[in-house]
């Protein structure tokens, strides 16, 4: 799966607010429906089930039918994009450091 500019924003988005966050630090621990990702919020059903559909429509879960339930999944391949997107950002930043690191770690030195 690959994803452009647009998928990269509306999961940005989605993942700028604090209890879509936590719907999906719970997820990390396997799918749950939504009554029990309500559990720990103090708000409707309906409230978490539109958390859930930002999440849903930014590709970052997904729902499957396993009997009367709906279990919600979190989708590893969209996580695992974002975090090379970011990855690669932060490869960039830590290779400029090692090189500052290398030029002042040569000039403190003795004779640099």
């Amino acid at each position: 799966m690959s994803f452009d500019e647009h998928d990269l924003d509306k999961a940005f988005m989605a993942l700028a607010d604090p209890t879509r966050r936590q719907i999906i630090a719970r997820l990390s621990r396997g799918p749950a429906t939504v009554n029990e990702l309500s559990e720990p919020f103090e708000m409707t059903l309906q409230a978490i089930s539109k958390h859930i559909q930002v999440l849903e429509q930014a590709q970052l879960v997904t729902r499957t039918r396993e009997a009367q339930r709906r279990p919600v999944h979190l989708n590893p391949t969209l996580l695992a994009e974002l975090t090379g997107w970011i990855d690669q950002y932060r490869l960039i930043s830590e290779r400029k450091f090692g090189r500052l690191d290398a030029v002042l770690t040569k000039r403190s030195a003795p004779g640099g």
